[in-house]
């Protein structure tokens, strides 16, 4: 079930992503400006995105980071606990 989410959840991302490039290749088509306009504004907003996008990057390796060292603190404790558990069982 998990699977057909998953994917039903990636083609429907493919299809907004291809419709939003449409949608820009349109609106560059019919504008007003001059090409060279065009391409600077091009470049302009492919720098922002860039920059956008590393942002986010290092923000969701920061919190995977500490999600992983939550989990490995999570998982020593119970750790901890089992062996305290055993060593209770055996008196």
């Amino acid at each position: 079930m998990a699977d057909k989410e998953k994917e039903s959840s990636s083609s429907g991302l493919t299809w907004f992503l291809a419709g939003a490039v449409c949608g820009a290749v349109a609106a560059l088509l019919y504008t007003p400006n001059t090409g060279a306009e065009n391409r600077k504004l091009i470049g302009k907003k492919t720098d922002e995105t860039r920059d956008a996008l590393s942002d986010s990057g290092k923000e969701i390796v920061e919190k995977g980071k500490d999600l992983f060292d939550r989990g490995r603190q999570i998982a020593e404790e119970a750790a901890d606990l089992f062996e305290r558990g055993r060593k209770l069982a055996r008196g």
